[in-house]
């Protein structure tokens, strides 16, 4: 590896949101880098498991570089003594369950999740199934310069395949419903994305006793996330539609998140099926604390709809490593984000969208109702976000920039608000503009759009 690399110099943070995430064969993502995450990994997590040998399990979605990368960090952990056990592709929440039920020290998903196949990534989960902490993503990132200490030639780890990591998984997905419990009669239309769900979902659903209708199964390393699954989830809305399903899913490349549609073919906003979530928890005492976390991004409705049920909502930035770790921290049960992460820590250690769909199938089963009443508790606050291309943080610091965007803020008064903030996981900036006055959005976007492109 380049010794002028930034990141391995630590001149600029590694890990993002989410990972280590990047454009495919650029400075982060790459073989040699690969090989380099799993030998400085390796090195931080060797040996905390106990007396055991040292193992780690590496999953990956169906992109092309998956087949680069599986066998570049294979590597660099038997280079140190570090027993792989590969599964193919699999769902990111799949591999942090089987990383602990399996008792090895480390878990790998190779996935950028919801960015196109030129794009990968690495996410690292500790022994328990968690995410890494900053701190410990900091200590791993430091030791890629220091250099590794490689095994010696008699102790090299071996690697092996999982054959029956789908079976596990969806074992594990079918017992959160109680016994005897199936969703028979349930007609769903489920978009995998082409992505590490194509297989395990429509299984999973079948099993269950659904009526699937599957769309987006035919990965072929390029259409990942292409026109498909939670980031376009238009087609499937239309199925569920055309062909009058109870209920439409949408997964995310990676499958921890998930995006619904009610029989009428219209998208159900995340921060609503976190409120049908809430309301069903408290019922049943399952949510703890009373409280809900949720993002800086989450809708203001979501918020006052909660306030009427007598739970709290609190708030983290994006990202659901940061909404997880308030959870752990505090005992909460539920937490969430509008793109679709909905975290239910009494069942997973990470976002699980084909859970999370069963889940909300499972209640709305119950329910006797349909999608478009029961998934709709409340009215959500108009609102609209923009991309465009990442601005410098010195100038989203800036304080001239900061103190414009405030008085458009205090212009919208209690009537919505306005975020800017850098994508953790890709090189834009986004705007989010919320207000009940539906008319005034787009001029607003435009407003801030001016101001950040603007030299004063």
């Amino acid at each position: 590896m380049n010794s002028k690399n930034k990141y391995i110099n630590n001149t600029e943070r590694l890990f993002g949101t989410d990972g280590v995430r990047g454009r495919v064969n650029g400075e982060k993502i790459n073989a040699l880098m690969a090989v380099n995450i799993a030998m400085a990994a390796g090195e931080y997590f060797y040996g905390k498991g106990g007396t055991k040998r040292p193992r780690v399990l590496i999953g990956k979605d169906t992109r092309l570089s998956g087949y680069m990368l599986e066998p570049a960090l294979v590597a660099g952990f038997t280079s140190l003594g570090i027993d792989s056990i590969t599964t193919g592709p699999l769902p990111t929440p799949g591999i942090a369950h089987l990383t602990n039920v399996l008792r090895c020290d480390l878990g790998v998903m190779i996935s950028a999740s919801h960015n196109p196949y030129q794009d990968n990534g690495i996410k690292l989960f500790n022994a328990d199934g968690y995410k890494l902490s900053d701190e410990v993503e900091n200590k791993i990132q430091s030791l890629l310069k220091k250099g590794p200490t490689l095994s010696s030639s008699e102790n090299l780890g071996r690697a092996r395949r999982m054959e029956d990591a789908i079976g596990r998984y969806i074992e594990f997905i079918k017992s959160i419903l109680n016994k005897n419990e199936d969703l028979s009669g349930v007609k769903v239309v489920l978009d995998c994305a082409n992505g590490a769900g194509y297989k395990v979902g429509p299984e999973a659903m079948f099993e269950l006793g659904c009526d699937v209708i599957s769309m987006s199964t035919s990965p072929d390393g390029t259409n990942i996330n292409e026109k498909c699954g939670a980031i376009f989830p238009e087609k499937m809305a239309k199925m569920t539609y055309k062909n009058k399903a109870s209920i439409g899913i949408a997964l995310d490349g990676d499958a921890d998140r998930v995006i619904f549609s009610d029989e009428q073919g219209k998208l159900i906003d995340g921060d609503q099926i976190i409120g049908v979530l809430a309301k069903h928890m408290k019922s049943t005492n399952q949510l703890n604390n009373n409280t809900v976390v949720g993002t800086i991004m989450t809708n203001l409705s979501l918020e006052q709809y909660l306030d009427t049920l007598g739970i709290r909502l609190k708030r983290v930035n994006v990202g659901d490593r940061y909404i997880l770790d308030e959870m752990i921290n505090n005992d909460f049960s539920l937490g969430g984000e509008p793109s679709g992460h909905v975290l239910l820590t009494d069942h997973s250690k990470t976002g699980d969208g084909l859970l999370t769909a069963i889940k909300i199938i499972s209640l709305l089963k119950k329910s006797g109702q349909k999608a478009s009443e029961f998934l709709r508790p409340f009215k959500m606050t108009p609102y609209k976000i923009k991309n465009i291309e990442k601005i410098d943080n010195k100038i989203l610091k800036n304080s001239k920039i900061k103190n414009k965007i405030n008085d458009l803020n205090k212009q919208l008064s209690n009537n919505g608000r306005i975020l800017v903030r850098s994508s953790g996981t890709e090189q834009l900036t986004r705007i989010l503009v919320e207000s009940r006055q539906k008319s005034i959005i787009d001029k607003y976007l435009k407003k801030i759009c001016e101001i950040l492109q603007s030299k004063d």
